[in-house]
């Protein structure tokens, strides 16, 4: 197997990621917001902001996915965008709560885990894509 064909393989793997990630993210983040007075109830002490962000950034994760998965140059800077941006709304969440906002406990996991899945992501698109393209 050649070093491309792996390369190739992985940036694939990480589009994939990227789309069914994004695609979940959609459909959660919809329930939570449009959802019924069930839904509602599920979602607790959801912060509006993160939640609102984290439903948008789903369709973004999408098109990265695609771009990705054909390798586009501009799905390099959208993964890169889309973890700088994660990063900067995770750090007004923590102000939120370090103010004593309402949260819950899951989405300091949820925030982590998206910030460290696009990390990922971004470090295989810059690999694969960007001048640093080792393949």
């Amino acid at each position: 197997m050649t070093k491309e064909s792996i390369c190739g393989r992985v940036l694939v793997i990480a589009a994939g990621v990227a789309v069914v990630f994004g695609a979940l993210t959609v459909f959660s983040g919809g329930r939570a917001l449009f959802g019924g007075a069930e839904a509602q109830a599920a979602v607790g002490n959801a912060v509006g902001f993160v939640l609102w962000f984290n439903f948008l950034a789903g369709f973004a994760y999408i098109v990265a996915g695609i771009g990705l998965y054909l390798r586009h140059l501009a799905a390099l800077w959208l993964s890169i965008a889309i973890l700088v941006s994660t990063v900067l709304v995770g750090v007004f969440f923590g102000i939120h709560v370090l103010q004593g906002g309402a949260y819950e406990l899951r989405t300091v996991g949820a925030m982590i885990l998206r910030a460290a899945v696009w990390g990922v992501i971004s470090i295989v698109a810059w690999r694969n894509l960007g001048k640093a393209a080792q393949c």
